[in-house]
């Protein structure tokens, strides 16, 4: 009887340690991984590549429209994108510290999209700018693409694409002019927090 007694104490410091050793696994089967080990760095560089392209875009037409048309400072214009209705597209999930990878994958395809229909309704908003215009639009399209295509992969894309909602209606040609200036800032600030959450991931 008594070697029972001395062998109860081992077997029960073993089951303590197979429990344990389930418990670890079972915590670390539950932990999401890091978000950036989802992510192929060939597609990480290659989005920095692009955000890259479509800031040079999008700093040509800005300088083309101060040029032209003396319209250079788009804080002077807060007023105007109210009226107007020209939105925001937000980043939210994509602090660094917070990051969702769904989410800001999801946001970031659906600011792109945005910002493409937002490109298409200043269509028309003079013959000098619509070569530049016609190159912002279709950069910030296969920008989009690769988000897409990144989430198609990683199976998280919805099973249908985002539809446009509606566009602001600007209706003279001083409004055309203002909405792309204030487009063109928009844009600049999206792809700035883009930027640094791409390269974050990046780096990681």
């Amino acid at each position: 009887m008594a070697v029972p007694a001395a062998q109860s104490p081992v077997k029960l410091m073993a089951l303590q340690l197979l429990l344990w050793h389930s418990a670890l696994w079972t915590v670390q089967e539950a932990t999401p991984l890091d978000p950036a080990s989802s992510l192929p760095q060939s597609f990480l560089l290659k989005c920095l590549e692009q955000v890259r392209k479509i800031q040079g875009d999008g700093a040509a037409l800005q300088e083309k429209m101060c040029a032209t048309y003396k319209l250079c400072h788009p804080e002077e214009l807060v007023l105007l994108r109210h009226s107007l209705g020209i939105p925001w597209a937000p980043l939210s999930s994509c602090p660094s510290q917070a990051l969702q990878l769904t989410g800001c994958l999801s946001q970031l395809h659906s600011g792109l999209f945005l910002y493409q229909g937002l490109l298409q309704a200043l269509e028309g908003i003079s013959p000098e700018l619509g070569p530049t215009l016609d190159t912002l639009q279709l950069d910030v399209a296969d920008f989009a693409t690769t988000i897409w295509q990144q989430m198609e992969d990683l199976g998280m894309a919805p099973a249908l694409q985002p539809t446009q909602g509606a566009m602001p209606a600007f209706t003279s040609a001083f409004q055309r002019r203002a909405g792309g200036v204030l487009v063109a800032s928009h844009l600049q600030r999206f792809l700035e927090l883009a930027y640094r959450v791409l390269r974050h991931l990046a780096q990681s």
